[in-house]
């Protein structure tokens, strides 16, 4: 492979991938499976009602071993033919359910493999019905999604590409190699629309809109950029360093979420666990004795809707920072609370909160200014008293004071 080397590809099979193949297959369906080799996919798809599936395969072998284990499915077939020159008539399915097969197909792009492609996505173009879907489960190394865009990402075709976390889930808790994404394409087939179609999902389930299908392609390469640094840290210790990873949310800018990655160096109580705190606090990792820890900081500017839920949020990074070695549950825990008190904009400097952050049993109310969210601008530490209302001055970095009551920052 090019760009991804010396990898065992993990697709999945069904149970790591229903969730997407149930969004874009109906049990209706008349279902072509290419390259099915021995994967048990097809038959789960036929035991859950999907009964009108025809898988191909180039292999002779496959097809015989295949066909004895499948006896009892009597509806399902399974035929020796070549994906890149089939016999079916035109528009004869209404899905082209392709898992690996493009990937094995395209090494590389060189222009004796550019013209094998061409010929399979001619065939997949003319087997498909008007509204058919080919559904593609690919790693998309850069060569492939390029292929893939230049032939469906057009105004005949909506274009989608999903993330399949459930697939790198198992083969992060079975493999002990690179872990990379798993993606699902799925192109359907339009009369010519007035304008091109582009969606990606990288998180939960909602799509996200794009104008282009270079927005789509950097979506893609940034996803697998993260893995990179997720699969180093699972098999090496950041010694003194410290790596930070942005989450962000589909259509939104800003970060959601930083994750900020402190390894321990010697002996630890224990092995790993992840702190949602109201800020970078290095001297935690030293205290809490662990020998990864993430601290995870919530952005301002996000709506967060309880801590379970940014739980719920976290737990696919948390899981993919594992360190080597760590087989137990991942404890997500949170090392204070962040209240605001008071949102406003400034004409000079731009839109502020004021907030109360309860840390190790104190509250401290602060000023921060959004456009720099990792520097508190002011920060007084709040105490009980017998007095009904209390006043502080806020000295900005500029030196001026703001008394109580003053007009904007």
């Amino acid at each position: 492979m090019t760009d991804m080397t010396i990898m065992v590809a993990r697709y999945g099979e069904y149970l790591e991938l229903c969730s997407q193949l149930h969004k874009y297959i109906k049990q209706k369906d008349s279902i072509l499976i290419t390259g099915c080799g021995n994967s048990s996919l097809s038959a789960d798809l036929y035991d859950i009602g999907f009964q009108n599936i025809t898988n191909i395969d180039v292999s002779e072998v496959v097809i015989r071993q295949m066909t004895s284990i499948n006896t009892h499915r009597t509806s399902m077939k399974f035929l020796c033919m070549d994906a890149l020159n089939t016999t079916f008539e035109k528009e004869s399915f209404s899905v082209v359910l392709d898992k690996g097969t493009l990937d094995a197909l395209m090494p590389d792009d060189t222009e004796e493999t550019i013209a094998q492609i061409d010929k399979y996505f001619a065939e997949i173009k003319r087997v498909l019905r008007l509204g058919g879907r080919f559904v593609c489960i690919s790693l998309l190394q850069s060569h492939i999604l390029a292929k893939l865009v230049s032939t469906f990402c057009d105004k005949s075709w909506m274009f989608r590409v999903v993330r399949c976390h459930e697939a790198e889930q198992k083969n992060a808790e079975e493999g002990d190699g690179m872990t990379l994404p798993v993606f699902a394409v799925v192109a359907t087939k339009f009369k010519e629309m007035p304008q091109l179609i582009v969606e990606v999902c990288m998180v939960g389930d909602k799509m996200q809109r794009l104008q282009t299908a270079e927005e789509l392609m950097s979506h893609v390469k940034s996803a697998q950029d993260a893995a990179f640094v997720t699969n180093g840290l699972a098999r090496t210790s950041l010694d003194e360093d410290e790596v930070s990873l942005d989450l962000m949310q589909p259509g939104v800018d800003s970060p959601r979420y930083t994750l900020y990655v402190v390894d321990q160096k010697g002996h630890a109580a224990n092995k790993y666990a992840v702190f949602i705190v109201p800020q970078g606090r290095k001297q935690l990792q030293e205290s809490a004795q662990f020998g990864r820890l993430v601290l995870a900081i919530l952005h301002r500017g996000h709506s967060f809707v309880s801590l379970d839920a940014v739980k719920e949020e976290l737990a696919h990074s948390a899981k993919m920072l594992i360190p080597s070695g760590f087989a137990g549950q991942v404890s997500i825990c949170d090392v204070g609370r962040r209240t605001e008190v008071h949102a406003g904009r400034s004409a000079r400097s731009g839109a502020f909160v004021v907030e109360d952050v309860d840390v190790e049993g104190a509250t401290h109310r602060r000023l921060v200014f959004l456009d720099n969210q990792m520097l508190v601008q002011s920060e007084a530490k709040l105490r009980q008293g017998n007095t009904t209302r209390c006043w502080c001055n806020l000295r900005l970095n500029s030196g001026k004071v703001i008394q109580p009551g003053a007009g904007a920052i």
